[in-house]
C-alpha cells in the first residue's frame, strides 16, 4: 500500500502513515494488565515510525478513536487531498455494519484510492 501511495504522490508530497487505535471499553480495560494499553500504543507508534523511515516525505501518526470516524475527522482537519487505504473483501458482517474503507469513501471530501 505504501508503494501505491508513493506512486500517486508528487515529489514534494507528505505521506502520512496513519493508524487508529480503537478505544477499549472501560469494562474490558479493567481486565487488562496495568499499562497494557500504553505499551501497545507505544509498540504501534514505533512500528508506524519504522514504516515511514523508508517513505520519502513520510510522517507517522497514531490516533485513538473509532477507525472510520477518526480517519474522516483527521483527513478533514489536516487538509488531505488523497487517502490511500487497504480494504478486505467484504463479508456478510460488512453488509450490516459497514467497513472502515466504505465509511471513509462515503464521508471524506477528498479522493480515496482503495487497495485490495
Amino acid at each position: 500500500m505504501l508503494e501505491v501511495a508513493r506512486r500517486l504522490a508528487g515529489e514534494d508530497a507528505t505521506i502520512t502513515v496513519l493508524h487508529v487505535v480503537e478505544e477499549v471499553p472501560g469494562y474490558i480495560e479493567g481486565y487488562l494488565p496495568a499499562g497494557y494499553l500504553a505499551e501497545a500504543r507505544q509498540r504501534i507508534a514505533e512500528e508506524i515510525a519504522h514504516l515511514t523511515e523508508e517513505v520519502p516525505g513520510g510522517v507517522p501518526a497514531v490516533i485513538t478513536g473509532h477507525a472510520g470516524r477518526s480517519i474522516v475527522d483527521w483527513v478533514e482537519d489536516h487538509g488531505v487531498d488523497l487517502v490511500v487505504m487497504a480494504s478486505h473483501r467484504p463479508g456478510m458482517q460488512d453488509l450490516l455494519i459497514g467497513s472502515v474503507a466504505a465509511h471513509v469513501v462515503r464521508h471524506v471530501t477528498c479522493a480515496v484510492h482503495v487497495v485490495r
